[in-house]
């Protein structure tokens, strides 16, 4: 007859045997990731490139494509232990005797990624021209195939299958002087000696998804479509002499715009005067310059962005100050302020004044 008390010890040894069987469980598997994460050891030496905007498990799936690493997805699970690195785009060198580890600080290390790399700087607020100019001396196109490219309804049509915040329609208009104005986002960009302009501009239109999916509900909500958005920082970028003062006058020309006022902004007359501008006196003279640009002859804002903002001037038209001003005016000859401020009117009398008392007032 069994008793109570061997049945205790059937329960006992059964329960530690599972025990175990999931310790042997475990560390088969714990062994099995750890050999994962070993390096192949094959002598293989490559250099990898990395392209903007490419998320870190495509990385790993081409490390793993050339036998630089073993697994990658045994890597990606890693780093979700480890702690995910940065990376940046860039060609890095990496040969199959590194370690997961000494993979991932490469990853991580913005130097790495200059590697036989060209470095290009767009500062905020240049034209598309200057910008393909700026290129021009870095890569084998000239200034005008840039141009082309970026003026080439069917190309557009081609980048709008995946740029969403590209509308053809919209850029299709025959007044835009270059279709991605505004959508060449300033930044300082790695590239590979060897891009092409399709890689150049894709790298550009990146750049901007990354700003414009960040904030797509602010774009969304602000009741103006991304070329209007951008045309506005546009303008807000040029005329603003520092960040601290876009929010305010993007509020100024939000309630012009509310009024129905034109903008008067001096600055869309220096894109009308285009390849005629030599002298920024010229935009502040020239008010009857005949072009859809001139806000001082045209009703709304012009036909699109007249240079590429950066960021503050987006988030400054996404978010304008309220006021009740309807006009500013820059100190520019330094009458009341070193550096010379921005001062702001509700009437226009009281601009005329500031105008008068800074010395703006032209003949």
């Amino acid at each position: 007859m069994r008793t109570r008390r061997s049945a205790h010890r059937k329960r006992r040894h059964w329960g530690r045997l599972i025990v175990l069987i999931l310790v042997a469980a475990a560390a088969a598997v714990l062994g099995w990731f750890w050999l994962e994460l070993q390096p192949p050891g094959t002598g293989v030496q490559k250099d990898i490139t990395v392209q903007e905007g490419q998320s870190l498990n495509s990385v790993f799936q081409s490390l793993q494509k050339e036998g630089i690493i073993k697994n990658a997805k045994v890597l990606d699970l890693y780093t979700r232990v480890a702690g995910k690195p940065a990376w940046y785009a860039g060609t890095y060198s990496f040969d199959s005797d590194m370690s997961a580890d000494k993979v991932l600080s490469v990853l991580n290390d913005p130097e790495q990624a200059k590697a036989g790399q060209v470095s290009v700087t767009i500062p905020e607020g240049w034209w598309a021209k200057e910008i393909a100019a700026r290129l021009a001396e870095t890569f084998p196109y000239t200034q005008e195939q840039f141009l082309q490219a970026w003026n080439d309804q069917q190309y557009i049509e081609t980048l709008a299958r995946d740029y969403p915040f590209l509308n053809p329609d919209v850029l299709a208009n025959p007044d835009l002087r270059v279709k991605l104005e505004g959508y060449l986002f300033p930044e300082t960009y790695q590239f590979s000696p060897d891009s092409s302009i399709d890689d150049i501009t894709r790298t550009f239109l990146n750049q901007f998804a990354k700003v414009w999916n960040e904030d797509k509900a602010r774009f969304e909500a602000s009741g103006k479509t991304v070329e209007e958005i951008l045309t506005l920082a546009s303008i807000v970028q040029f005329e603003s002499g520092s960040s601290s003062d876009m929010a305010k006058i993007a509020g100024v020309f939000e309630n012009r715009l509310a009024q129905g006022m034109r903008l008067q902004s001096s600055v869309t007359v220096c894109y009308a005067l285009y390849e005629q501008f030599t002298d920024p006196t010229a935009c502040e003279t020239q008010y009857d310059i005949q072009s859809p640009y001139n806000t001082y002859l045209n009703e709304g804002l012009p036909p699109g962005p007249i240079l590429n903002p950066g960021r503050e001037a987006i988030e400054a038209v996404l978010n304008p100050e309220s006021s009740s001003y309807l006009f500013f005016v820059a100190d520019i000859h330094n009458v009341r302020s070193n550096p010379g401020k921005v001062y702001y009117a509700a009437t226009f009398e009281e601009h005329e004044k500031l105008m008068q008392e800074l010395g703006l007032v032209i003949e």
